[in-house]
């Protein structure tokens, strides 16, 4: 199936891909491509309509950030956001300077004239009867000279223009940022370009991509085979079924489990894919072996290498036992790639180094299938529903590949672990149990390797403290802790205080993304 198309250009923004995941949930497919790709490619694309990102630059510094010119000439619809208003603006003939008055956060928008774009759309009226929208700012710069053709589309006291628009070509530019969460109307905007003025058919859903992604598979395959290390996350667990249902016995598991899994954990994952799926599934404990490698490692980054070499080893000498594999599966989605600073336009700052991004080392000799790439959360639990797998296993919050090798901080040892896996399954099972584990996006339990001095029955006490991190988010690139009731918090901290021996002291994190991460290593 040929699906209409919304071309967005990357000038840098670390919120880029946060345009993609609003335009997805239209379902309306896009992909993000560096905004210095040729004339040729974007003819060949041909897009819908074409988003234009924020950046980190301005307009008038010495750089190559400009759109090309056929963005102009193409007679589609285009979207600047932010930066992306301020390159349409000096490229069509306007003017860009620094602003006096940076705007980072909260504005109220004062719609002005009746474009397509807003039309209809407002989060409230004055007094006087203007239309309002709340948005998110943050840029600099500001348009001081609109280039011809367009006409003021909305402003704020500080904010002269901050929106603009040129009705007859369909170009139209905003200040604010409408893919942010905290712009209310946000995605109502981004639908009205990319369905009503683009006219894209909103055709992307997942359901049918499942036929999609196995012709995909199997063409790439064909005959041979192909191994994949199943972590028993999410991701991987869809990329397993998938394939699967795409190539059956070509495909081989190899689950190596590492002694930093939860509770239980390893028993699910050989129930399900070997026992319900009844997929080859190759189980290797090397729990021993991680653990004696990171016996006397306490520096995050060391721990992820070690973690990281060890898998590889293990995985290297599981797939020599298979010679007839020629292709290694990965669960790598979207957000994996912007934030390993893998992404196409190779403009992402890194911030995490764990993900899978990038592959097992060359010496493999394996070529690399990751069906999942382009696929936010979201679609990839939708693509699980729609492949039959359970609903717990599907909607299970995200787990880090090296496990509680990162929930547990300073070194790793074994006994820390078996406290943690306990502490951490309490803290699950009573989120289940209130009610509160599908309203949160990721919760879990860090082991603190520190002790305090706490009172059980007469007796004095010198035991370890472990935390409880509970975020609420929609893209997990920004995160705020989850505001859980007292009670629930009550009863999970004396459940692991009474029910884990070794732990006297439990904690709650109410810090949110950013300025700190999700996980706390």
């Amino acid at each position: 199936m040929t699906h209409d198309k919304i071309l967005i250009l990357d000038f840098g923004s670390q919120v880029t891909q946060l345009i993609a995941r609003r335009i997805r949930e239209a379902h309306v497919y896009c992909e993000i491509h560096p905004n210095d790709v040729s004339e040729d490619f974007i003819r060949r694309f041909a897009p819908k309509g074409i988003v234009l990102s924020g950046s980190h630059a301005s307009t008038y510094e010495e750089h190559e950030l400009r759109a090309p010119a056929v963005v102009w000439q193409l007679g589609v619809p285009v979207l600047g956001i932010c930066y992306g208003m301020f390159t349409m603006t000096v490229q069509l003939g306007g003017q860009v300077e620094a602003s006096s008055h940076r705007e980072f956060g909260y504005a109220a928008v004062r719609a002005r004239g009746h474009t397509r774009l807003f039309e209809g759309i407002e989060d409230f009226r004055t007094a006087e009867g203007h239309g309002m929208l709340e948005v998110w700012m943050s840029h600099g710069d500001k348009v001081t000279a609109l280039p011809p053709g367009f006409v003021l589309m909305a402003s704020t006291d500080s904010c002269p223009v901050a929106g603009m628009a040129d009705e007859e070509r369909r170009f139209y530019g905003v200040q604010f940022h409408p893919e942010v969460t905290h712009t209310k109307q946000g995605r109502a905007i981004l639908e009205r370009f990319v369905l009503g003025i683009c006219g894209a058919r909103p055709d992307w859903v997942m359901r049918d991509h499942v036929e999609e992604a196995v012709a995909s598979i199997r063409e790439q395959v064909g005959g041979e085979e192909v191994i994949l290390g199943l972590s028993g996350g999410v991701d991987s667990s869809v990329a397993a079924a998938l394939i699967h249902r795409a190539i059956g016995d070509q495909l081989t598991c190899v689950f190596v489990d590492h002694g930093l899994l939860r509770l239980n954990e390893a028993q699910m994952v050989m129930d399900m894919f070997a026992g319900r799926l009844h997929a080859k599934v190759d189980h290797v404990d090397a729990s021993e072996r991680f653990l004696g490698a990171l016996k006397g490692v306490a520096d995050p980054e060391a721990k992820r290498k070690v973690i990281g070499r060890e898998f590889v080893e293990v995985f290297q000498a599981e797939a020599k036992k298979l010679a007839n594999a020629k292709w290694l599966a990965q669960g790598t989605i979207y957000p994996d790639v912007i934030e390993s600073g893998g992404a196409k336009t190779k403009k992402a700052t890194t911030i995490k180094s764990h993900h899978n991004v990038g592959g097992l080392p060359e010496t493999l000799g394996l070529k690399l299938l990751e069906p999942l790439r382009e696929l936010f959360k979201d679609e990839v639990r939708e693509l699980g529903v729609a492949l039959g797998l359970p609903h717990e296993m599907v909607y299970r919050h995200p787990f880090p590949g090296p496990g509680l090798g990162v929930r547990i901080l300073g070194e790793v040892r074994k006994e820390y672990a078996e406290l943690l896996r306990r502490a951490d399954a309490i803290f699950i099972e009573e989120l289940r149990r209130e009610g509160w584990y599908d309203k949160v996006s990721q919760a879990f339990a860090v082991f603190l390797p520190v002790k305090s001095v706490g009172v059980m029955g007469d007796g004095r006490t010198y035991d370890f403290v472990v935390a409880l991190r509970a975020v609420t988010t929609s893209d997990f690139m920004t995160a705020d802790w989850a505001e859980l009731p007292y009670g629930l918090l009550k009863r999970t901290s004396g459940r692991i205080i009474n029910e884990v021996r070794g732990i006297n002291r439990v904690t709650y994190d109410v810090s949110s993304k950013p300025p700190a991460t999700i996980e706390w290593e």
